[in-house]
């Protein structure tokens, strides 16, 4: 539990970094977009290794029609992951698509793992993300969205994202449990 807690920390420390002492950050040049990207793949491990090294402790007991909702979610949270909210015309007004849809693949993932491990990683990342949000909108409070994409576009991303989740459940099925029902 340690080393999954370990990680979620230094996530939260290499992505508010420029936020919370953007000095220190600016002081370390181009350098250091390899260091925060260096500690960001470390967390990604850490996280990893702590989660599946972790004993299961149960919280809750998900309900299985929860894995529809789960697999609806991936599809809207790769959507928005991707290029489709800035290079459409829906959500383009959107000023944090993607930490939207990381949110989203975290909600996702709390609502149908009901272990310990589960809550502390996806919550933690979640909760990120949230803070993550009110910082950018605090160090640049001046936004204004890009120039209007089409519907197209955004279709061809939403649609992508469809079988994305295909290509990653199929994945996420052989190296730990299957997403899809069955």
């Amino acid at each position: 539990m340690a080393l999954l807690i370990f990680g979620i920390i230094l996530w939260w420390a290499a992505h508010l970094f420029k936020r919370l002492a953007p000095a220190q950050r600016a002081h370390l040049g181009t350098k250091g977009k390899g260091l925060v990207a260096l500690a960001l793949l470390a967390s990604v491990v850490l996280m990893v290794i702590g989660y599946r090294g972790t004993e299961y402790i149960h919280v809750w007991a998900p309900p299985s029609f929860l894995v529809h909702v789960n697999n609806s979610l991936m599809v809207l949270a790769l959507f928005f992951t991707s290029p489709g909210p800035r290079k459409g015309r829906l959500f383009r007004k959107m000023r944090h698509p993607m930490l939207f849809g990381f949110s989203l693949w975290a909600v996702a993932h709390l609502l149908v793992n009901g272990d310990l491990a589960s809550v502390i990683l996806f919550g933690g990342l979640l909760v990120w993300a949230g803070v993550e949000v009110l910082a950018i909108n605090r160090a640049e409070p001046e936004w204004k969205p890009g120039p209007k994409g089409t519907t197209g576009k955004g279709l061809m991303f939403l649609a992508i994202s469809f079988l994305l989740v295909g290509v990653i459940g199929y994945i996420h099925g052989l190296i730990g449990p299957s997403p899809f029902p069955g």
